[in-house]
Parts: structure tokens; sequence; C-alpha cells
């Protein structure tokens, strides 16, 4: 019988934060294709299973024809959602800070996805550069494409006197 104080979880190598060193690399919405082909190709086999085995098939019915379709659709859609990353946030940035039209100081940028095609953008969260900053903004990238989607700029509404 094991103790609770035998028990140690830790991170794999590949996901521990702390042993890595260097800028963090987001990765490519492209991958997204590759669930996409095994979905095909398993759709590919379940349609070929129902088709071959037609009305005689005693463990091959029409359920594995549909099953077969649903997951065509579904390959489809990933192949065409899985539209690759162009543009990086260093990228982003720039164009967020050409668009705003005021000189940034603190910026983030955060990778979302936007619409029923999962389109990949930039999310960019600009301060100016005064201290402290009287202007801040929000700026969407485009990610794949690289135009800007949409802004919007505002006077800073938060009070950083520290009373």
């Amino acid at each position: 019988m094991s103790d609770d104080h035998d028990v140690r979880d830790e991170l794999p190598d590949d996901l521990d934060p702390s042993a890595y060193v260097g800028v963090y690399q987001f990765p490519d919405n492209a991958r997204r294709r590759i669930p996409g082909v095994l979905y095909l190709a398993t759709a590919i086999i379940c349609i070929t299973l129902a088709v071959a085995a037609g009305d005689d098939g005693v463990l091959v019915n029409d359920g594995l024809l549909w099953a077969g379709v649903v997951l065509a659709a579904f390959g489809l859609y990933c192949i065409l959602a899985g539209r690759p990353v162009v543009v990086d946030e260093q990228q982003a940035l720039v164009e967020a800070s050409k668009a705003v039209g005021f000189a940034v100081g603190h910026a983030s940028a955060q990778l979302a996805w936007r619409g029923v095609m999962s389109r990949p953008t930039w999310r960019i969260l600009l301060y100016s550069a005064d201290e402290p900053p009287s202007t801040r903004g929000l700026v969407l990238v485009d990610a794949a494409g690289g135009g800007v989607v949409d802004q919007f700029t505002e006077a800073n509404p938060e009070d950083w006197s520290g009373e």
C-alpha cells in the first residue's frame, strides 16, 4: 500500500517552463491539419467498409457510413481552419504600434482565434510611453495575413497615482 507522500507529480521536460531559456515560440496553427488528414483517412476507411459490405453486413451498417461522412466533414474543416501563423508577435506589435498613432510603452500580445474558420489573430494591448500612460489601445492583427483587423484607443481611465 502506497502512502500519499510517495506520489510525486511532475511536468514532462518539454512542458517545464523553468528549463526553457530564450524567446517563446508560439505553436503554429497549421498543426491542425495533421488530425484533419487522420480524420479524412478514417472517413475513407469507414465509407469503403460500408459500401463494400452493402446491406448484407452483420457488423457494418449505415451507422458506419454516417460516421464516415461526419468524419470527412470534420476532417475538411480541420484542414481549412489550419491556416499557418505567418506573423509572429513582434511583427504584430509593430503593426499595432503603427495603427494606434502614439508612442508605445508597455504592450502585450495574445494569440486568439476568430470566426467560424478559426482565423489566427493577435490581440495586442498597448499603453502610451508617457509615465503614467495617458492612452491605451487594443489592436487585432491578422496572424495569417498581417493586416490590422480592428483597433480601439481611449484615454487611460486607470488611476495610477498609488494613493
